[in-house]
């Protein structure tokens, strides 16, 4: 499978990519979909996009070009370019997903491509901090729940699910799995202030207050005014 081809298969979710609307916003109590597999531990930022992609000037279309060398070398039987897994929400990993390199674009490229929750059985420190700065909740699972869980998801390929961060649970109408949010994410997430930049502009007037209220600042620009 080249290039070319996983872009072109890539652009049948692109509707759903590219709405962003869609994007995490706010508090984030939960979040709704179909669950897709990942198999395998250590799978690292460089993986999940490579490093050639890292040339862009924004992260818009990297939806496109998540984990592309490994979809190339599985030639259409990568999990990402199954046609049940078009449109999944709700990504589930193994041990120590997003090792490797602290790019930023890894947890971005995953989000464009439609990923709005992660669960794992661990997670890279540092990875872990990028997809809670753009809003993706990353849940631990134990071992014999992720084996129960995949077992459901490779069987009922179609089934929606719904990951709830305050009781820390995945369910279907039938069955329920219990996970593990470290409480620093699982309060920001609820209550929204995993969005540093819109804190910032709703803080504005504080922040503006506080600035007039430093002498030294105040007296730097009565000087540069002269």
């Amino acid at each position: 499978m080249s290039e070319n081809s996983i872009l072109e298969n890539s652009s049948l979710a692109l509707d759903f990519m590219n709405q962003e609307h869609l994007f995490p916003t706010g508090p984030i109590v939960k979040v709704e979909g179909k669950c897709l597999y990942l198999n395998g531990n250590d799978i690292d930022t460089d993986r999940i996009i490579p490093a050639r992609f890292l040339k862009c000037i924004s992260f818009e279309d990297l939806g496109k070009s998540v984990f592309a060398d490994d979809r190339i070398d599985q030639k259409g039987m990568h999990p990402f370019d199954q046609e049940q897994n078009l449109n999944s929400s709700i990504l589930i990993v193994n041990k120590n997903f997003g090792c490797g390199s602290s790019r930023e674009h890894a947890p971005q490229a995953l989000m464009r491509w439609g990923i709005r929750a992660i669960i794992g059985q661990s997670f890279a420190e540092i990875f872990y901090g990028n997809c809670l700065s753009i809003g993706i909740p990353c849940a631990s699972i134990s071992e014999p729940c992720i084996n129960s869980l995949t077992k459901t998801i490779i069987d009922k390929p179609n089934l929606p699910f719904n990951l709830d961060i305050a009781s820390q649970s995945i369910f279907n109408s039938t069955e329920s799995w219990p996970l593990t949010i470290e409480l620093g994410m699982k309060e920001m997430l609820l209550s929204g202030k995993w969005d540093a930049t819109k804190t910032l502009v709703q803080e504005k007037e504080r922040i503006n207050q506080i600035k007039n209220s430093l002498p030294y600042i105040n007296q730097f620009n009565s000087l540069s005014n002269k």
